[in-house]
């Protein structure tokens, strides 16, 4: 198969631009200097591709150019760069320059290190462009993180962002997964977190963008994507930002009446601490990467699939890297110093008390914990019922088997308040176990039918989802 390029430089992406007379625009950035459009003048031929570059920096005269704006690094703003520049650059120059110019705006409204270096370095980035003369133009957006540690680093790191997505842009927009992987040129994943990317216009109709964002992940540019129950992309520094945090940890291949249970009862008993009020919890079901993963791949409809099962129940979902749950606490913990709840089965509790889950760390199983529970943190641990020595027993936090070496962990955890068992609302579910139910659904209508949500099971079978088989 055809492979991407990955050996041209950032240099070399701007000049092979700055060299193809037909490509033609303005480079707007406000808020970390003009990184791009200096990238585009050092490799020289930048007067064949770049009409204008500006920076309104204050805030008066950004808004004179381009209306208002509540906030001016935000999704908003950006889209008001990109009309305005892209609507002025066609209507000076399409009737001088050569009838096979495709035009193109690029624009960044962020915030970097300033003076005081307390602030959260973010931004957001785009470009509007035409991919065929004459064509309605199509867009990129992503929203940044910026991870270097002072204001020139971060510029630098912007400029190279910049000429990537333009390149990527115009070079790869047959191959939209070609662009997401193409950010991080130059870069790696140390200097620069891409964490929603999303394309639209008639050359991206056919682009799944809730896959293009699962691609981020494993292009490296983020270790977390979050999904609103819409199935739009959204910020996850603008969803947590100083809300208690409620995450249920599952496959949910597919969702059932357990996981529903156990996020109300897990709510609850959240809702009591004395941080945390009722109406500002954000509750988020959470898949890992590696769930998600067959061999090499990711099973795209399968994904989607489990997606959309959530949102029709009305979940935030989360996909995130994060195998260990003290690394998933810490990602939070970048948003919010509010409350953090992780509730999950007991039948995942092997995950926790797994010491080879924490093979690397200098002081294993121990200083996982310590990293888990610092402060504020809680795990709420939800009963089941399973076969133990041929009799149904119901396993809780209080009987639940861990290794004899970990029991007094186990008790020092259960007596200081950091794991809480929880109590389910209704206990006529805890028989059910998810790979019993996708075994059964891959045969057919059945009784796993009775397992899951009633509008799940209507949306598998009528969508044939999770291997559903009709047969």
């Amino acid at each position: 198969m055809h492979k991407r390029d990955t050996t041209l430089s950032t240099d070399q992406k701007a000049l092979a631009i700055n060299l193809d007379k037909y490509k033609y625009g303005s480079i707007v950035e406000i808020g970390a200097g003009q990184e791009v459009a200096r990238r585009f003048f050092s490799v020289g031929a930048a007067a064949g591709t770049i009409a204008k570059t500006m920076s309104a920096y204050d805030m008066a005269v950004s808004d004179d150019i381009y209306g208002h704006a509540d906030r001016y690094v935000s999704r908003s703003r950006l889209l008001q760069m990109l009309d305005k520049e892209f609507s002025l650059v066609v209507q000076r120059l399409a009737h001088v320059r050569p009838k096979n110019t495709t035009f193109f705006a690029y624009a960044a409204t962020v915030t970097a290190r300033s003076f005081k270096q307390k602030n959260e370095c973010h931004g957001w980035v785009g470009i509007r462009l035409q991919l065929h003369p004459g064509a309605e133009p199509s867009d990129v957006i992503l929203h940044v993180r910026m991870l270097d540690n002072d204001n020139a680093q971060q510029s630098e790191a912007l400029g190279i962002l910049g000429v990537n997505l333009i390149h990527g842009a115009f070079h790869h927009f047959h191959h939209p997964a070609w662009v997401v992987e193409g950010l991080a040129d130059g870069l790696g994943s140390e200097r620069i977190e891409v964490d929603l990317i999303h394309f639209s216009g008639p050359y991206f109709e056919e682009v799944e963008n809730r896959l293009m964002n699962l691609h981020l992940i494993r292009s490296w540019l983020t270790r977390a994507v979050v999904f609103a129950p819409t199935g739009d992309v959204v910020v996850p520094g603008e969803l947590f930002y100083r809300k208690p945090v409620m995450v249920m940890r599952g496959s949910f291949k597919p969702v059932t009446l357990v996981n529903q249970d156990m996020m109300c009862a897990g709510l609850k008993q959240f809702s009591q601490l004395a941080a945390v009020d009722e109406g500002e919890i954000l509750s988020l079901a959470e898949i890992t990467m590696n769930s998600l993963i067959s061999g090499d791949n990711v099973d795209g409809a399968d994904f989607l699939a489990r997606i959309d099962l959530l949102a029709s129940l009305g979940y935030t979902v989360m996909i995130s890297d994060y195998v260990r749950y003290f690394r998933l606490r810490a990602y939070l913990r970048r948003y919010t110093q509010k409350p953090i709840g992780i509730v999950l089965s007991v039948r995942d509790f092997n995950y926790l008390f797994d010491e080879k889950y924490y093979e690397g760390l200098e002081g294993g199983i121990l200083e996982a914990f310590g990293k888990l529970f610092p402060d504020n943190t809680h795990v709420y641990v939800y009963p089941t019922r399973m076969q133990r020595g041929g009799e149904t027993t119901l396993v809780t936090l209080d009987n639940v088997d861990v290794p004899a070496n970990l029991r007094h962990l186990l008790t020092f955890l259960k007596e200081n308040q950091k794991l809480l068992a929880v109590e389910p609302h209704d206990d006529s579910h805890l028989h059910i176990d998810v790979a019993e139910v996708l075994t059964g659904l891959r045969r057919g209508r059945g009784a796993w039918m009775d397992d899951v949500p009633p509008g799940v099971a209507e949306r598998i079978v009528s969508n044939r989802l999770l291997g559903f088989d009709t047969e």
